[in-house]
């Protein structure tokens, strides 16, 4: 198995992160395992939700190889909490040549990270309920399902990572 290596991250690259998205997702679609439609992964399409600031691209070398958007507020998912209760972690991909190795959880614990510098109560996400090795990452990771609800047509389950 190849290593991590040194990792480096940066903010705002919308055109980096949508390449991991749709190769993630047209990954996932060869084995399957559908999670989102390859053609709304695009960065127009990305920047109707996710605004530019929100995305971090890790990047091994020149090679981007894992994405996610951290958003301040969250109103479809989480339409209760106040401003700066919380960092939302959305689309977290994993380029398919860069998978098995680690890099799931290491974008997870920089969202921690960024969340505690950041000063809020928690770092919140969203997964489809569906989706067992997705909930079993993000419990490995600490998270607790606190609730599950249907979003845009979709079973998602709620997850907390406390931070105080």
């Amino acid at each position: 198995m190849a290593e991590l290596g040194t990792l480096r991250m940066t903010t705002g690259d919308v055109a980096a992160a949508s390449a991991i998205l749709i190769a993630a997702a047209t990954a996932l679609v060869t084995r399957g395992e559908a999670l989102w439609p390859p053609d709304t992964l695009t960065p127009e399409r990305l920047l109707r939700h996710y605004p530019a600031a929100s995305w971090r691209v890790a990047w091994q070398g020149e090679r981007a190889v894992a994405c996610m958007s951290l958003l301040d507020c969250d109103l479809p998912f989480w339409p209760d909490d106040p401003p700066g209760v919380a960092l939302y972690l959305h689309k977290l991909a994993v380029h398919p040549e860069a998978q098995r190795l680690g890099l799931s959880s290491w974008m997870v614990q920089y969202a921690e990270a960024e969340a505690r510098r950041a000063g809020v109560q928690a770092l919140k996400l969203d997964t489809g309920t569906d989706r067992p090795k997705l909930r079993a990452l993000y419990e490995r990771s600490g998270f607790r399902p606190v609730g599950q609800k249907t979003v845009f047509g979709f079973n998602v389950t709620l997850y907390v990572l406390d931070l105080q």
